[in-house]
């Protein structure tokens, strides 16, 4: 029999087919959720008289958790496992189509599958394992051996060494006429994609769901309807684009579908690669469509060569940076608390959609970290990835090392305002009214600041600031300040003792800072007492 086996994280291979007699083909369903330019299932049906599609619903990541902050499970949002929950069904119908099904087990996936061969859904005798590169365009492995066995640290020096795909001028294969019918499953428990209810999760209101729906279809829907405008892709320029749009998102949102595989990254390269052939001019990496695909492949090489790429802790290429562990500051950004409007209203719109422009979550991390809050990158790390229906654990933690300057972009007085940044895409406040209803009613001058708002026009707004919506939960004229000055503090330890930090150095380095705020708060409390005796009447 043959197995091909599709991966689970970037640690795993792409796809994977096991074999076990030379007429039997199991093909696990892991990453690649998809049937276009799938070398696994292509390979899983060559030549087999029986093809056994097959997808392990693993409890861990479905089912509920009530102690999580949001609907879910312990490792993955609501809007996350119904968007993966409609791939499956998706796959099932284009199996379906081409005379095969999706065979759904539940269970730990390696115990589920070792069952599977036992119990004689395919013979054990005799496995061949199948596993192929194709959920990245590059293999990371190759790129870090070309670097002498270490991953590259920049984008450019990535570049150079990825040079063009080794399949980029080959055709791939994008359509299937058929596949060899599923066999005896024997006793294996086989059932039908389960549904959110399935699952033990009760209805949700539609306004909380995400308008994304999950699948390959969808996914080269999406695909063909960016495509269409050729000259968009060729002059696509990021991070240019509108992070308040949300009729239409300004961008192409094939991320989710990048994630899961529903859409091959290979086939959209090519796609795009096409256009750029047949027009005058294109703009070019790192600012260009294809660029984008390539900051993913930078991200996964990196990722994959990096031991503990996930922490700051023996992290090599993370600055040690002794940020605050306040969760109160930390809950009131992730429940849209803050107090800022723009801040805020991307937070919810990450909550229902699972999903917020790219420009837009480098805001919220920003403002999170190094700009005002100073909590460290790894709990807002958390957050995102169990709300975003396409959090990738590469590119995840790769984003919040570059936007907490923690690693990879180190200009941490660059920051992105949380109040003026939004007003120059959107000064009406429309994205904020939207996700911010309480605040509807709010003059465009006041949106982005409702608590300058005098009383009479909170009153009329019907949004009493302090009451109806929070005030802000710093100031941030002086948290920039303080960021700065903690963020310069520890890049100067970082280099003074080369990387080499201890949890003491840290612990050391945050009692000074603490001692420091607890002066400035101080001095601030007197200095509105002082203002305050002044301004009373006598």
């Amino acid at each position: 029999m043959r197995a091909a086996i599709q991966p689970l994280s970037l640690y795993c291979s792409n796809s994977s087919k096991l074999m076990a007699s030379s007429s039997n083909s199991l093909m696990w369903f892991r990453k690649g959720i998809r049937i276009h330019d799938n070398p696994a299932l292509e390979y899983a049906a060559k030549g087999a008289n029986f093809l056994y599609p097959v997808f392990v619903i693993d409890p861990h990541y479905m089912e509920p958790d009530p102690s999580a902050f949001s609907p879910g499970s312990s490792r993955a949002g609501l809007n996350r496992i119904r968007f993966l929950l409609e791939s499956l069904v998706d796959l099932d119908l284009n199996l379906k189509k081409l005379g095969s099904r999706l065979l759904v087990l539940h269970g730990e996936p390696g115990e589920v599958l070792i069952r599977c061969l036992e119990e004689n859904l395919a013979s054990a005798a005799g496995i061949e394992v199948f596993s192929p590169v194709s959920h990245t365009l590059f293999n990371p492995a190759d790129i870090i051996q070309k670097n002498g066995g270490s991953p590259p640290l920049s984008y450019q020096s990535f570049l150079k060494l990825a040079g063009e795909p080794s399949w980029a001028c080959a055709p791939l294969s994008t359509t299937v006429s058929s596949l060899p019918p599923v066999g005896d499953t024997g006793r294996s428990d086989i059932s039908d994609v389960p549904t959110i209810k399935d699952l033990g999760y009760e209805d949700m209101a539609k306004d909380d769901w995400t308008p994304f729906r999950g699948g390959e279809t969808e996914a080269l829907k999406r695909l063909e309807e960016s495509m269409s405008n050729k000259d968009w892709v060729a002059k696509f320029e990021k991070p240019k684009g509108d992070p308040s749009a949300f009729l239409k998102p300004a961008t192409t949102v094939l991320s989710p579908y990048l994630k899961f595989g529903c859409l091959s990254s290979r086939y959209f390269y090519q796609r795009i690669q096409e256009i750029y052939n047949n027009v005058e001019g294109h703009t070019s990496p790192p600012v260009s469509l294809v660029g984008q695909l390539l900051w993913r492949e930078f991200f996964y090489t990196a990722a994959f060569g990096t031991p503990n790429f996930d922490r700051m802790k023996d992290n090599k290429i993370c600055k040690q940076i002794p940020w605050n562990d306040d969760n109160e500051l930390l809950a009131a950004w992730r429940d849209a608390r803050t107090g800022f409007p723009w801040i805020d209203a991307i937070m919810v719109q990450l909550r229902k959609w699972g999903w917020m422009h790219h420009l837009a979550r480098h805001c919220v991390a920003c403002f999170l970290t190094r700009g005002d809050l100073f909590v460290h990158w790894e709990k807002g790390r958390d957050v995102f990835e169990r709300l975003l229906i396409d959090s990738d654990w590469a590119i995840n933690n790769a984003n919040w090392l570059w936007l907490s300057c923690s690693s990879f972009f180190y200009q941490y007085n660059r920051v992105y305002s949380p109040i003026t940044f939004g007003k120059k895409y959107d000064p009406n406040g429309d994205f904020i009214r939207h996700f911010l209803p309480v605040l509807k009613d709010m003059p465009k001058q006041y949106i982005y600041e409702p608590w300058t708002a005098p009383l009479s026009i909170q009153k009329k707004a019907k949004c009493i600031i302090g009451e109806d919506y929070p005030k802000p939960v710093v100031s941030h004229d002086i948290a920039i300040k303080e960021c700065r000055k903690k963020m310069g503090e520890a890049y100067e330890l970082n280099k003074r003792l080369k990387g080499l930090i201890s949890e003491e150095d840290l612990e050391n380095l945050k009692k000074r800072n603490t001692e420091e705020d607890q002066r400035q708060n101080a001095q601030t409390k007197r200095k509105r007492q002082t203002l305050n005796d002044w301004i009373q009447p006598q």
